[in-house]
Order: C-alpha cells, then structure tokens, then sequence
C-alpha cells in the first residue's frame, strides 16, 4: 500500500513572516527563520521536517499571502 506524504513549498520572497502557518501546522512541520530575512527584511516561513508533512494544506489555508503551496506525493 502507497503511503501519501507533503511536501510544503514557500514563496519565501512573498512571505511576511505573519506566523499564521506555523501555529495552524498539527505536525509542526514549519517554522520562522531566525538569522535570515527576505528581500523585504521579514523573516519567512520554512519547512523545518522533511518527512513530516501528510499533505493536509492547513498552512496553506490560513496563508494570507497566498504564498504557500502543498504538494501530496505518493510514496511506496
């Protein structure tokens, strides 16, 4: 039986660094840098667990920005 994981992708320029995703993500797949910002100067979101993520898209939901996109990859 195939095994479905997520893979979560962040458009780190767009991202405000709002946190809005870190705290809707069950699995604390994702977490704000701490010594990096952006082109704006926001600290921005990132995938912190590889093989954590299932593909639920909860971070992607509450993304104001719109900047995050969730792929499901089937794993065997």
């Amino acid at each position: 039986m195939a095994k479905i994981k997520g893979a979560t992708v962040v458009d780190t320029e767009r991202c405000k660094g709002c946190n809005l995703c870190v705290v809707a993500c069950p699995l604390h797949v994702l977490a704000l840098t701490t010594k990096e910002v952006n082109k704006k100067g926001y600290m921005f979101a990132q995938q912190v667990l590889e093989d954590t993520c299932n593909g639920c898209a909860s971070c992607a939901t509450v993304c104001p920005d719109g900047c995050i996109s969730v792929y499901k990859v089937k794993q065997q």
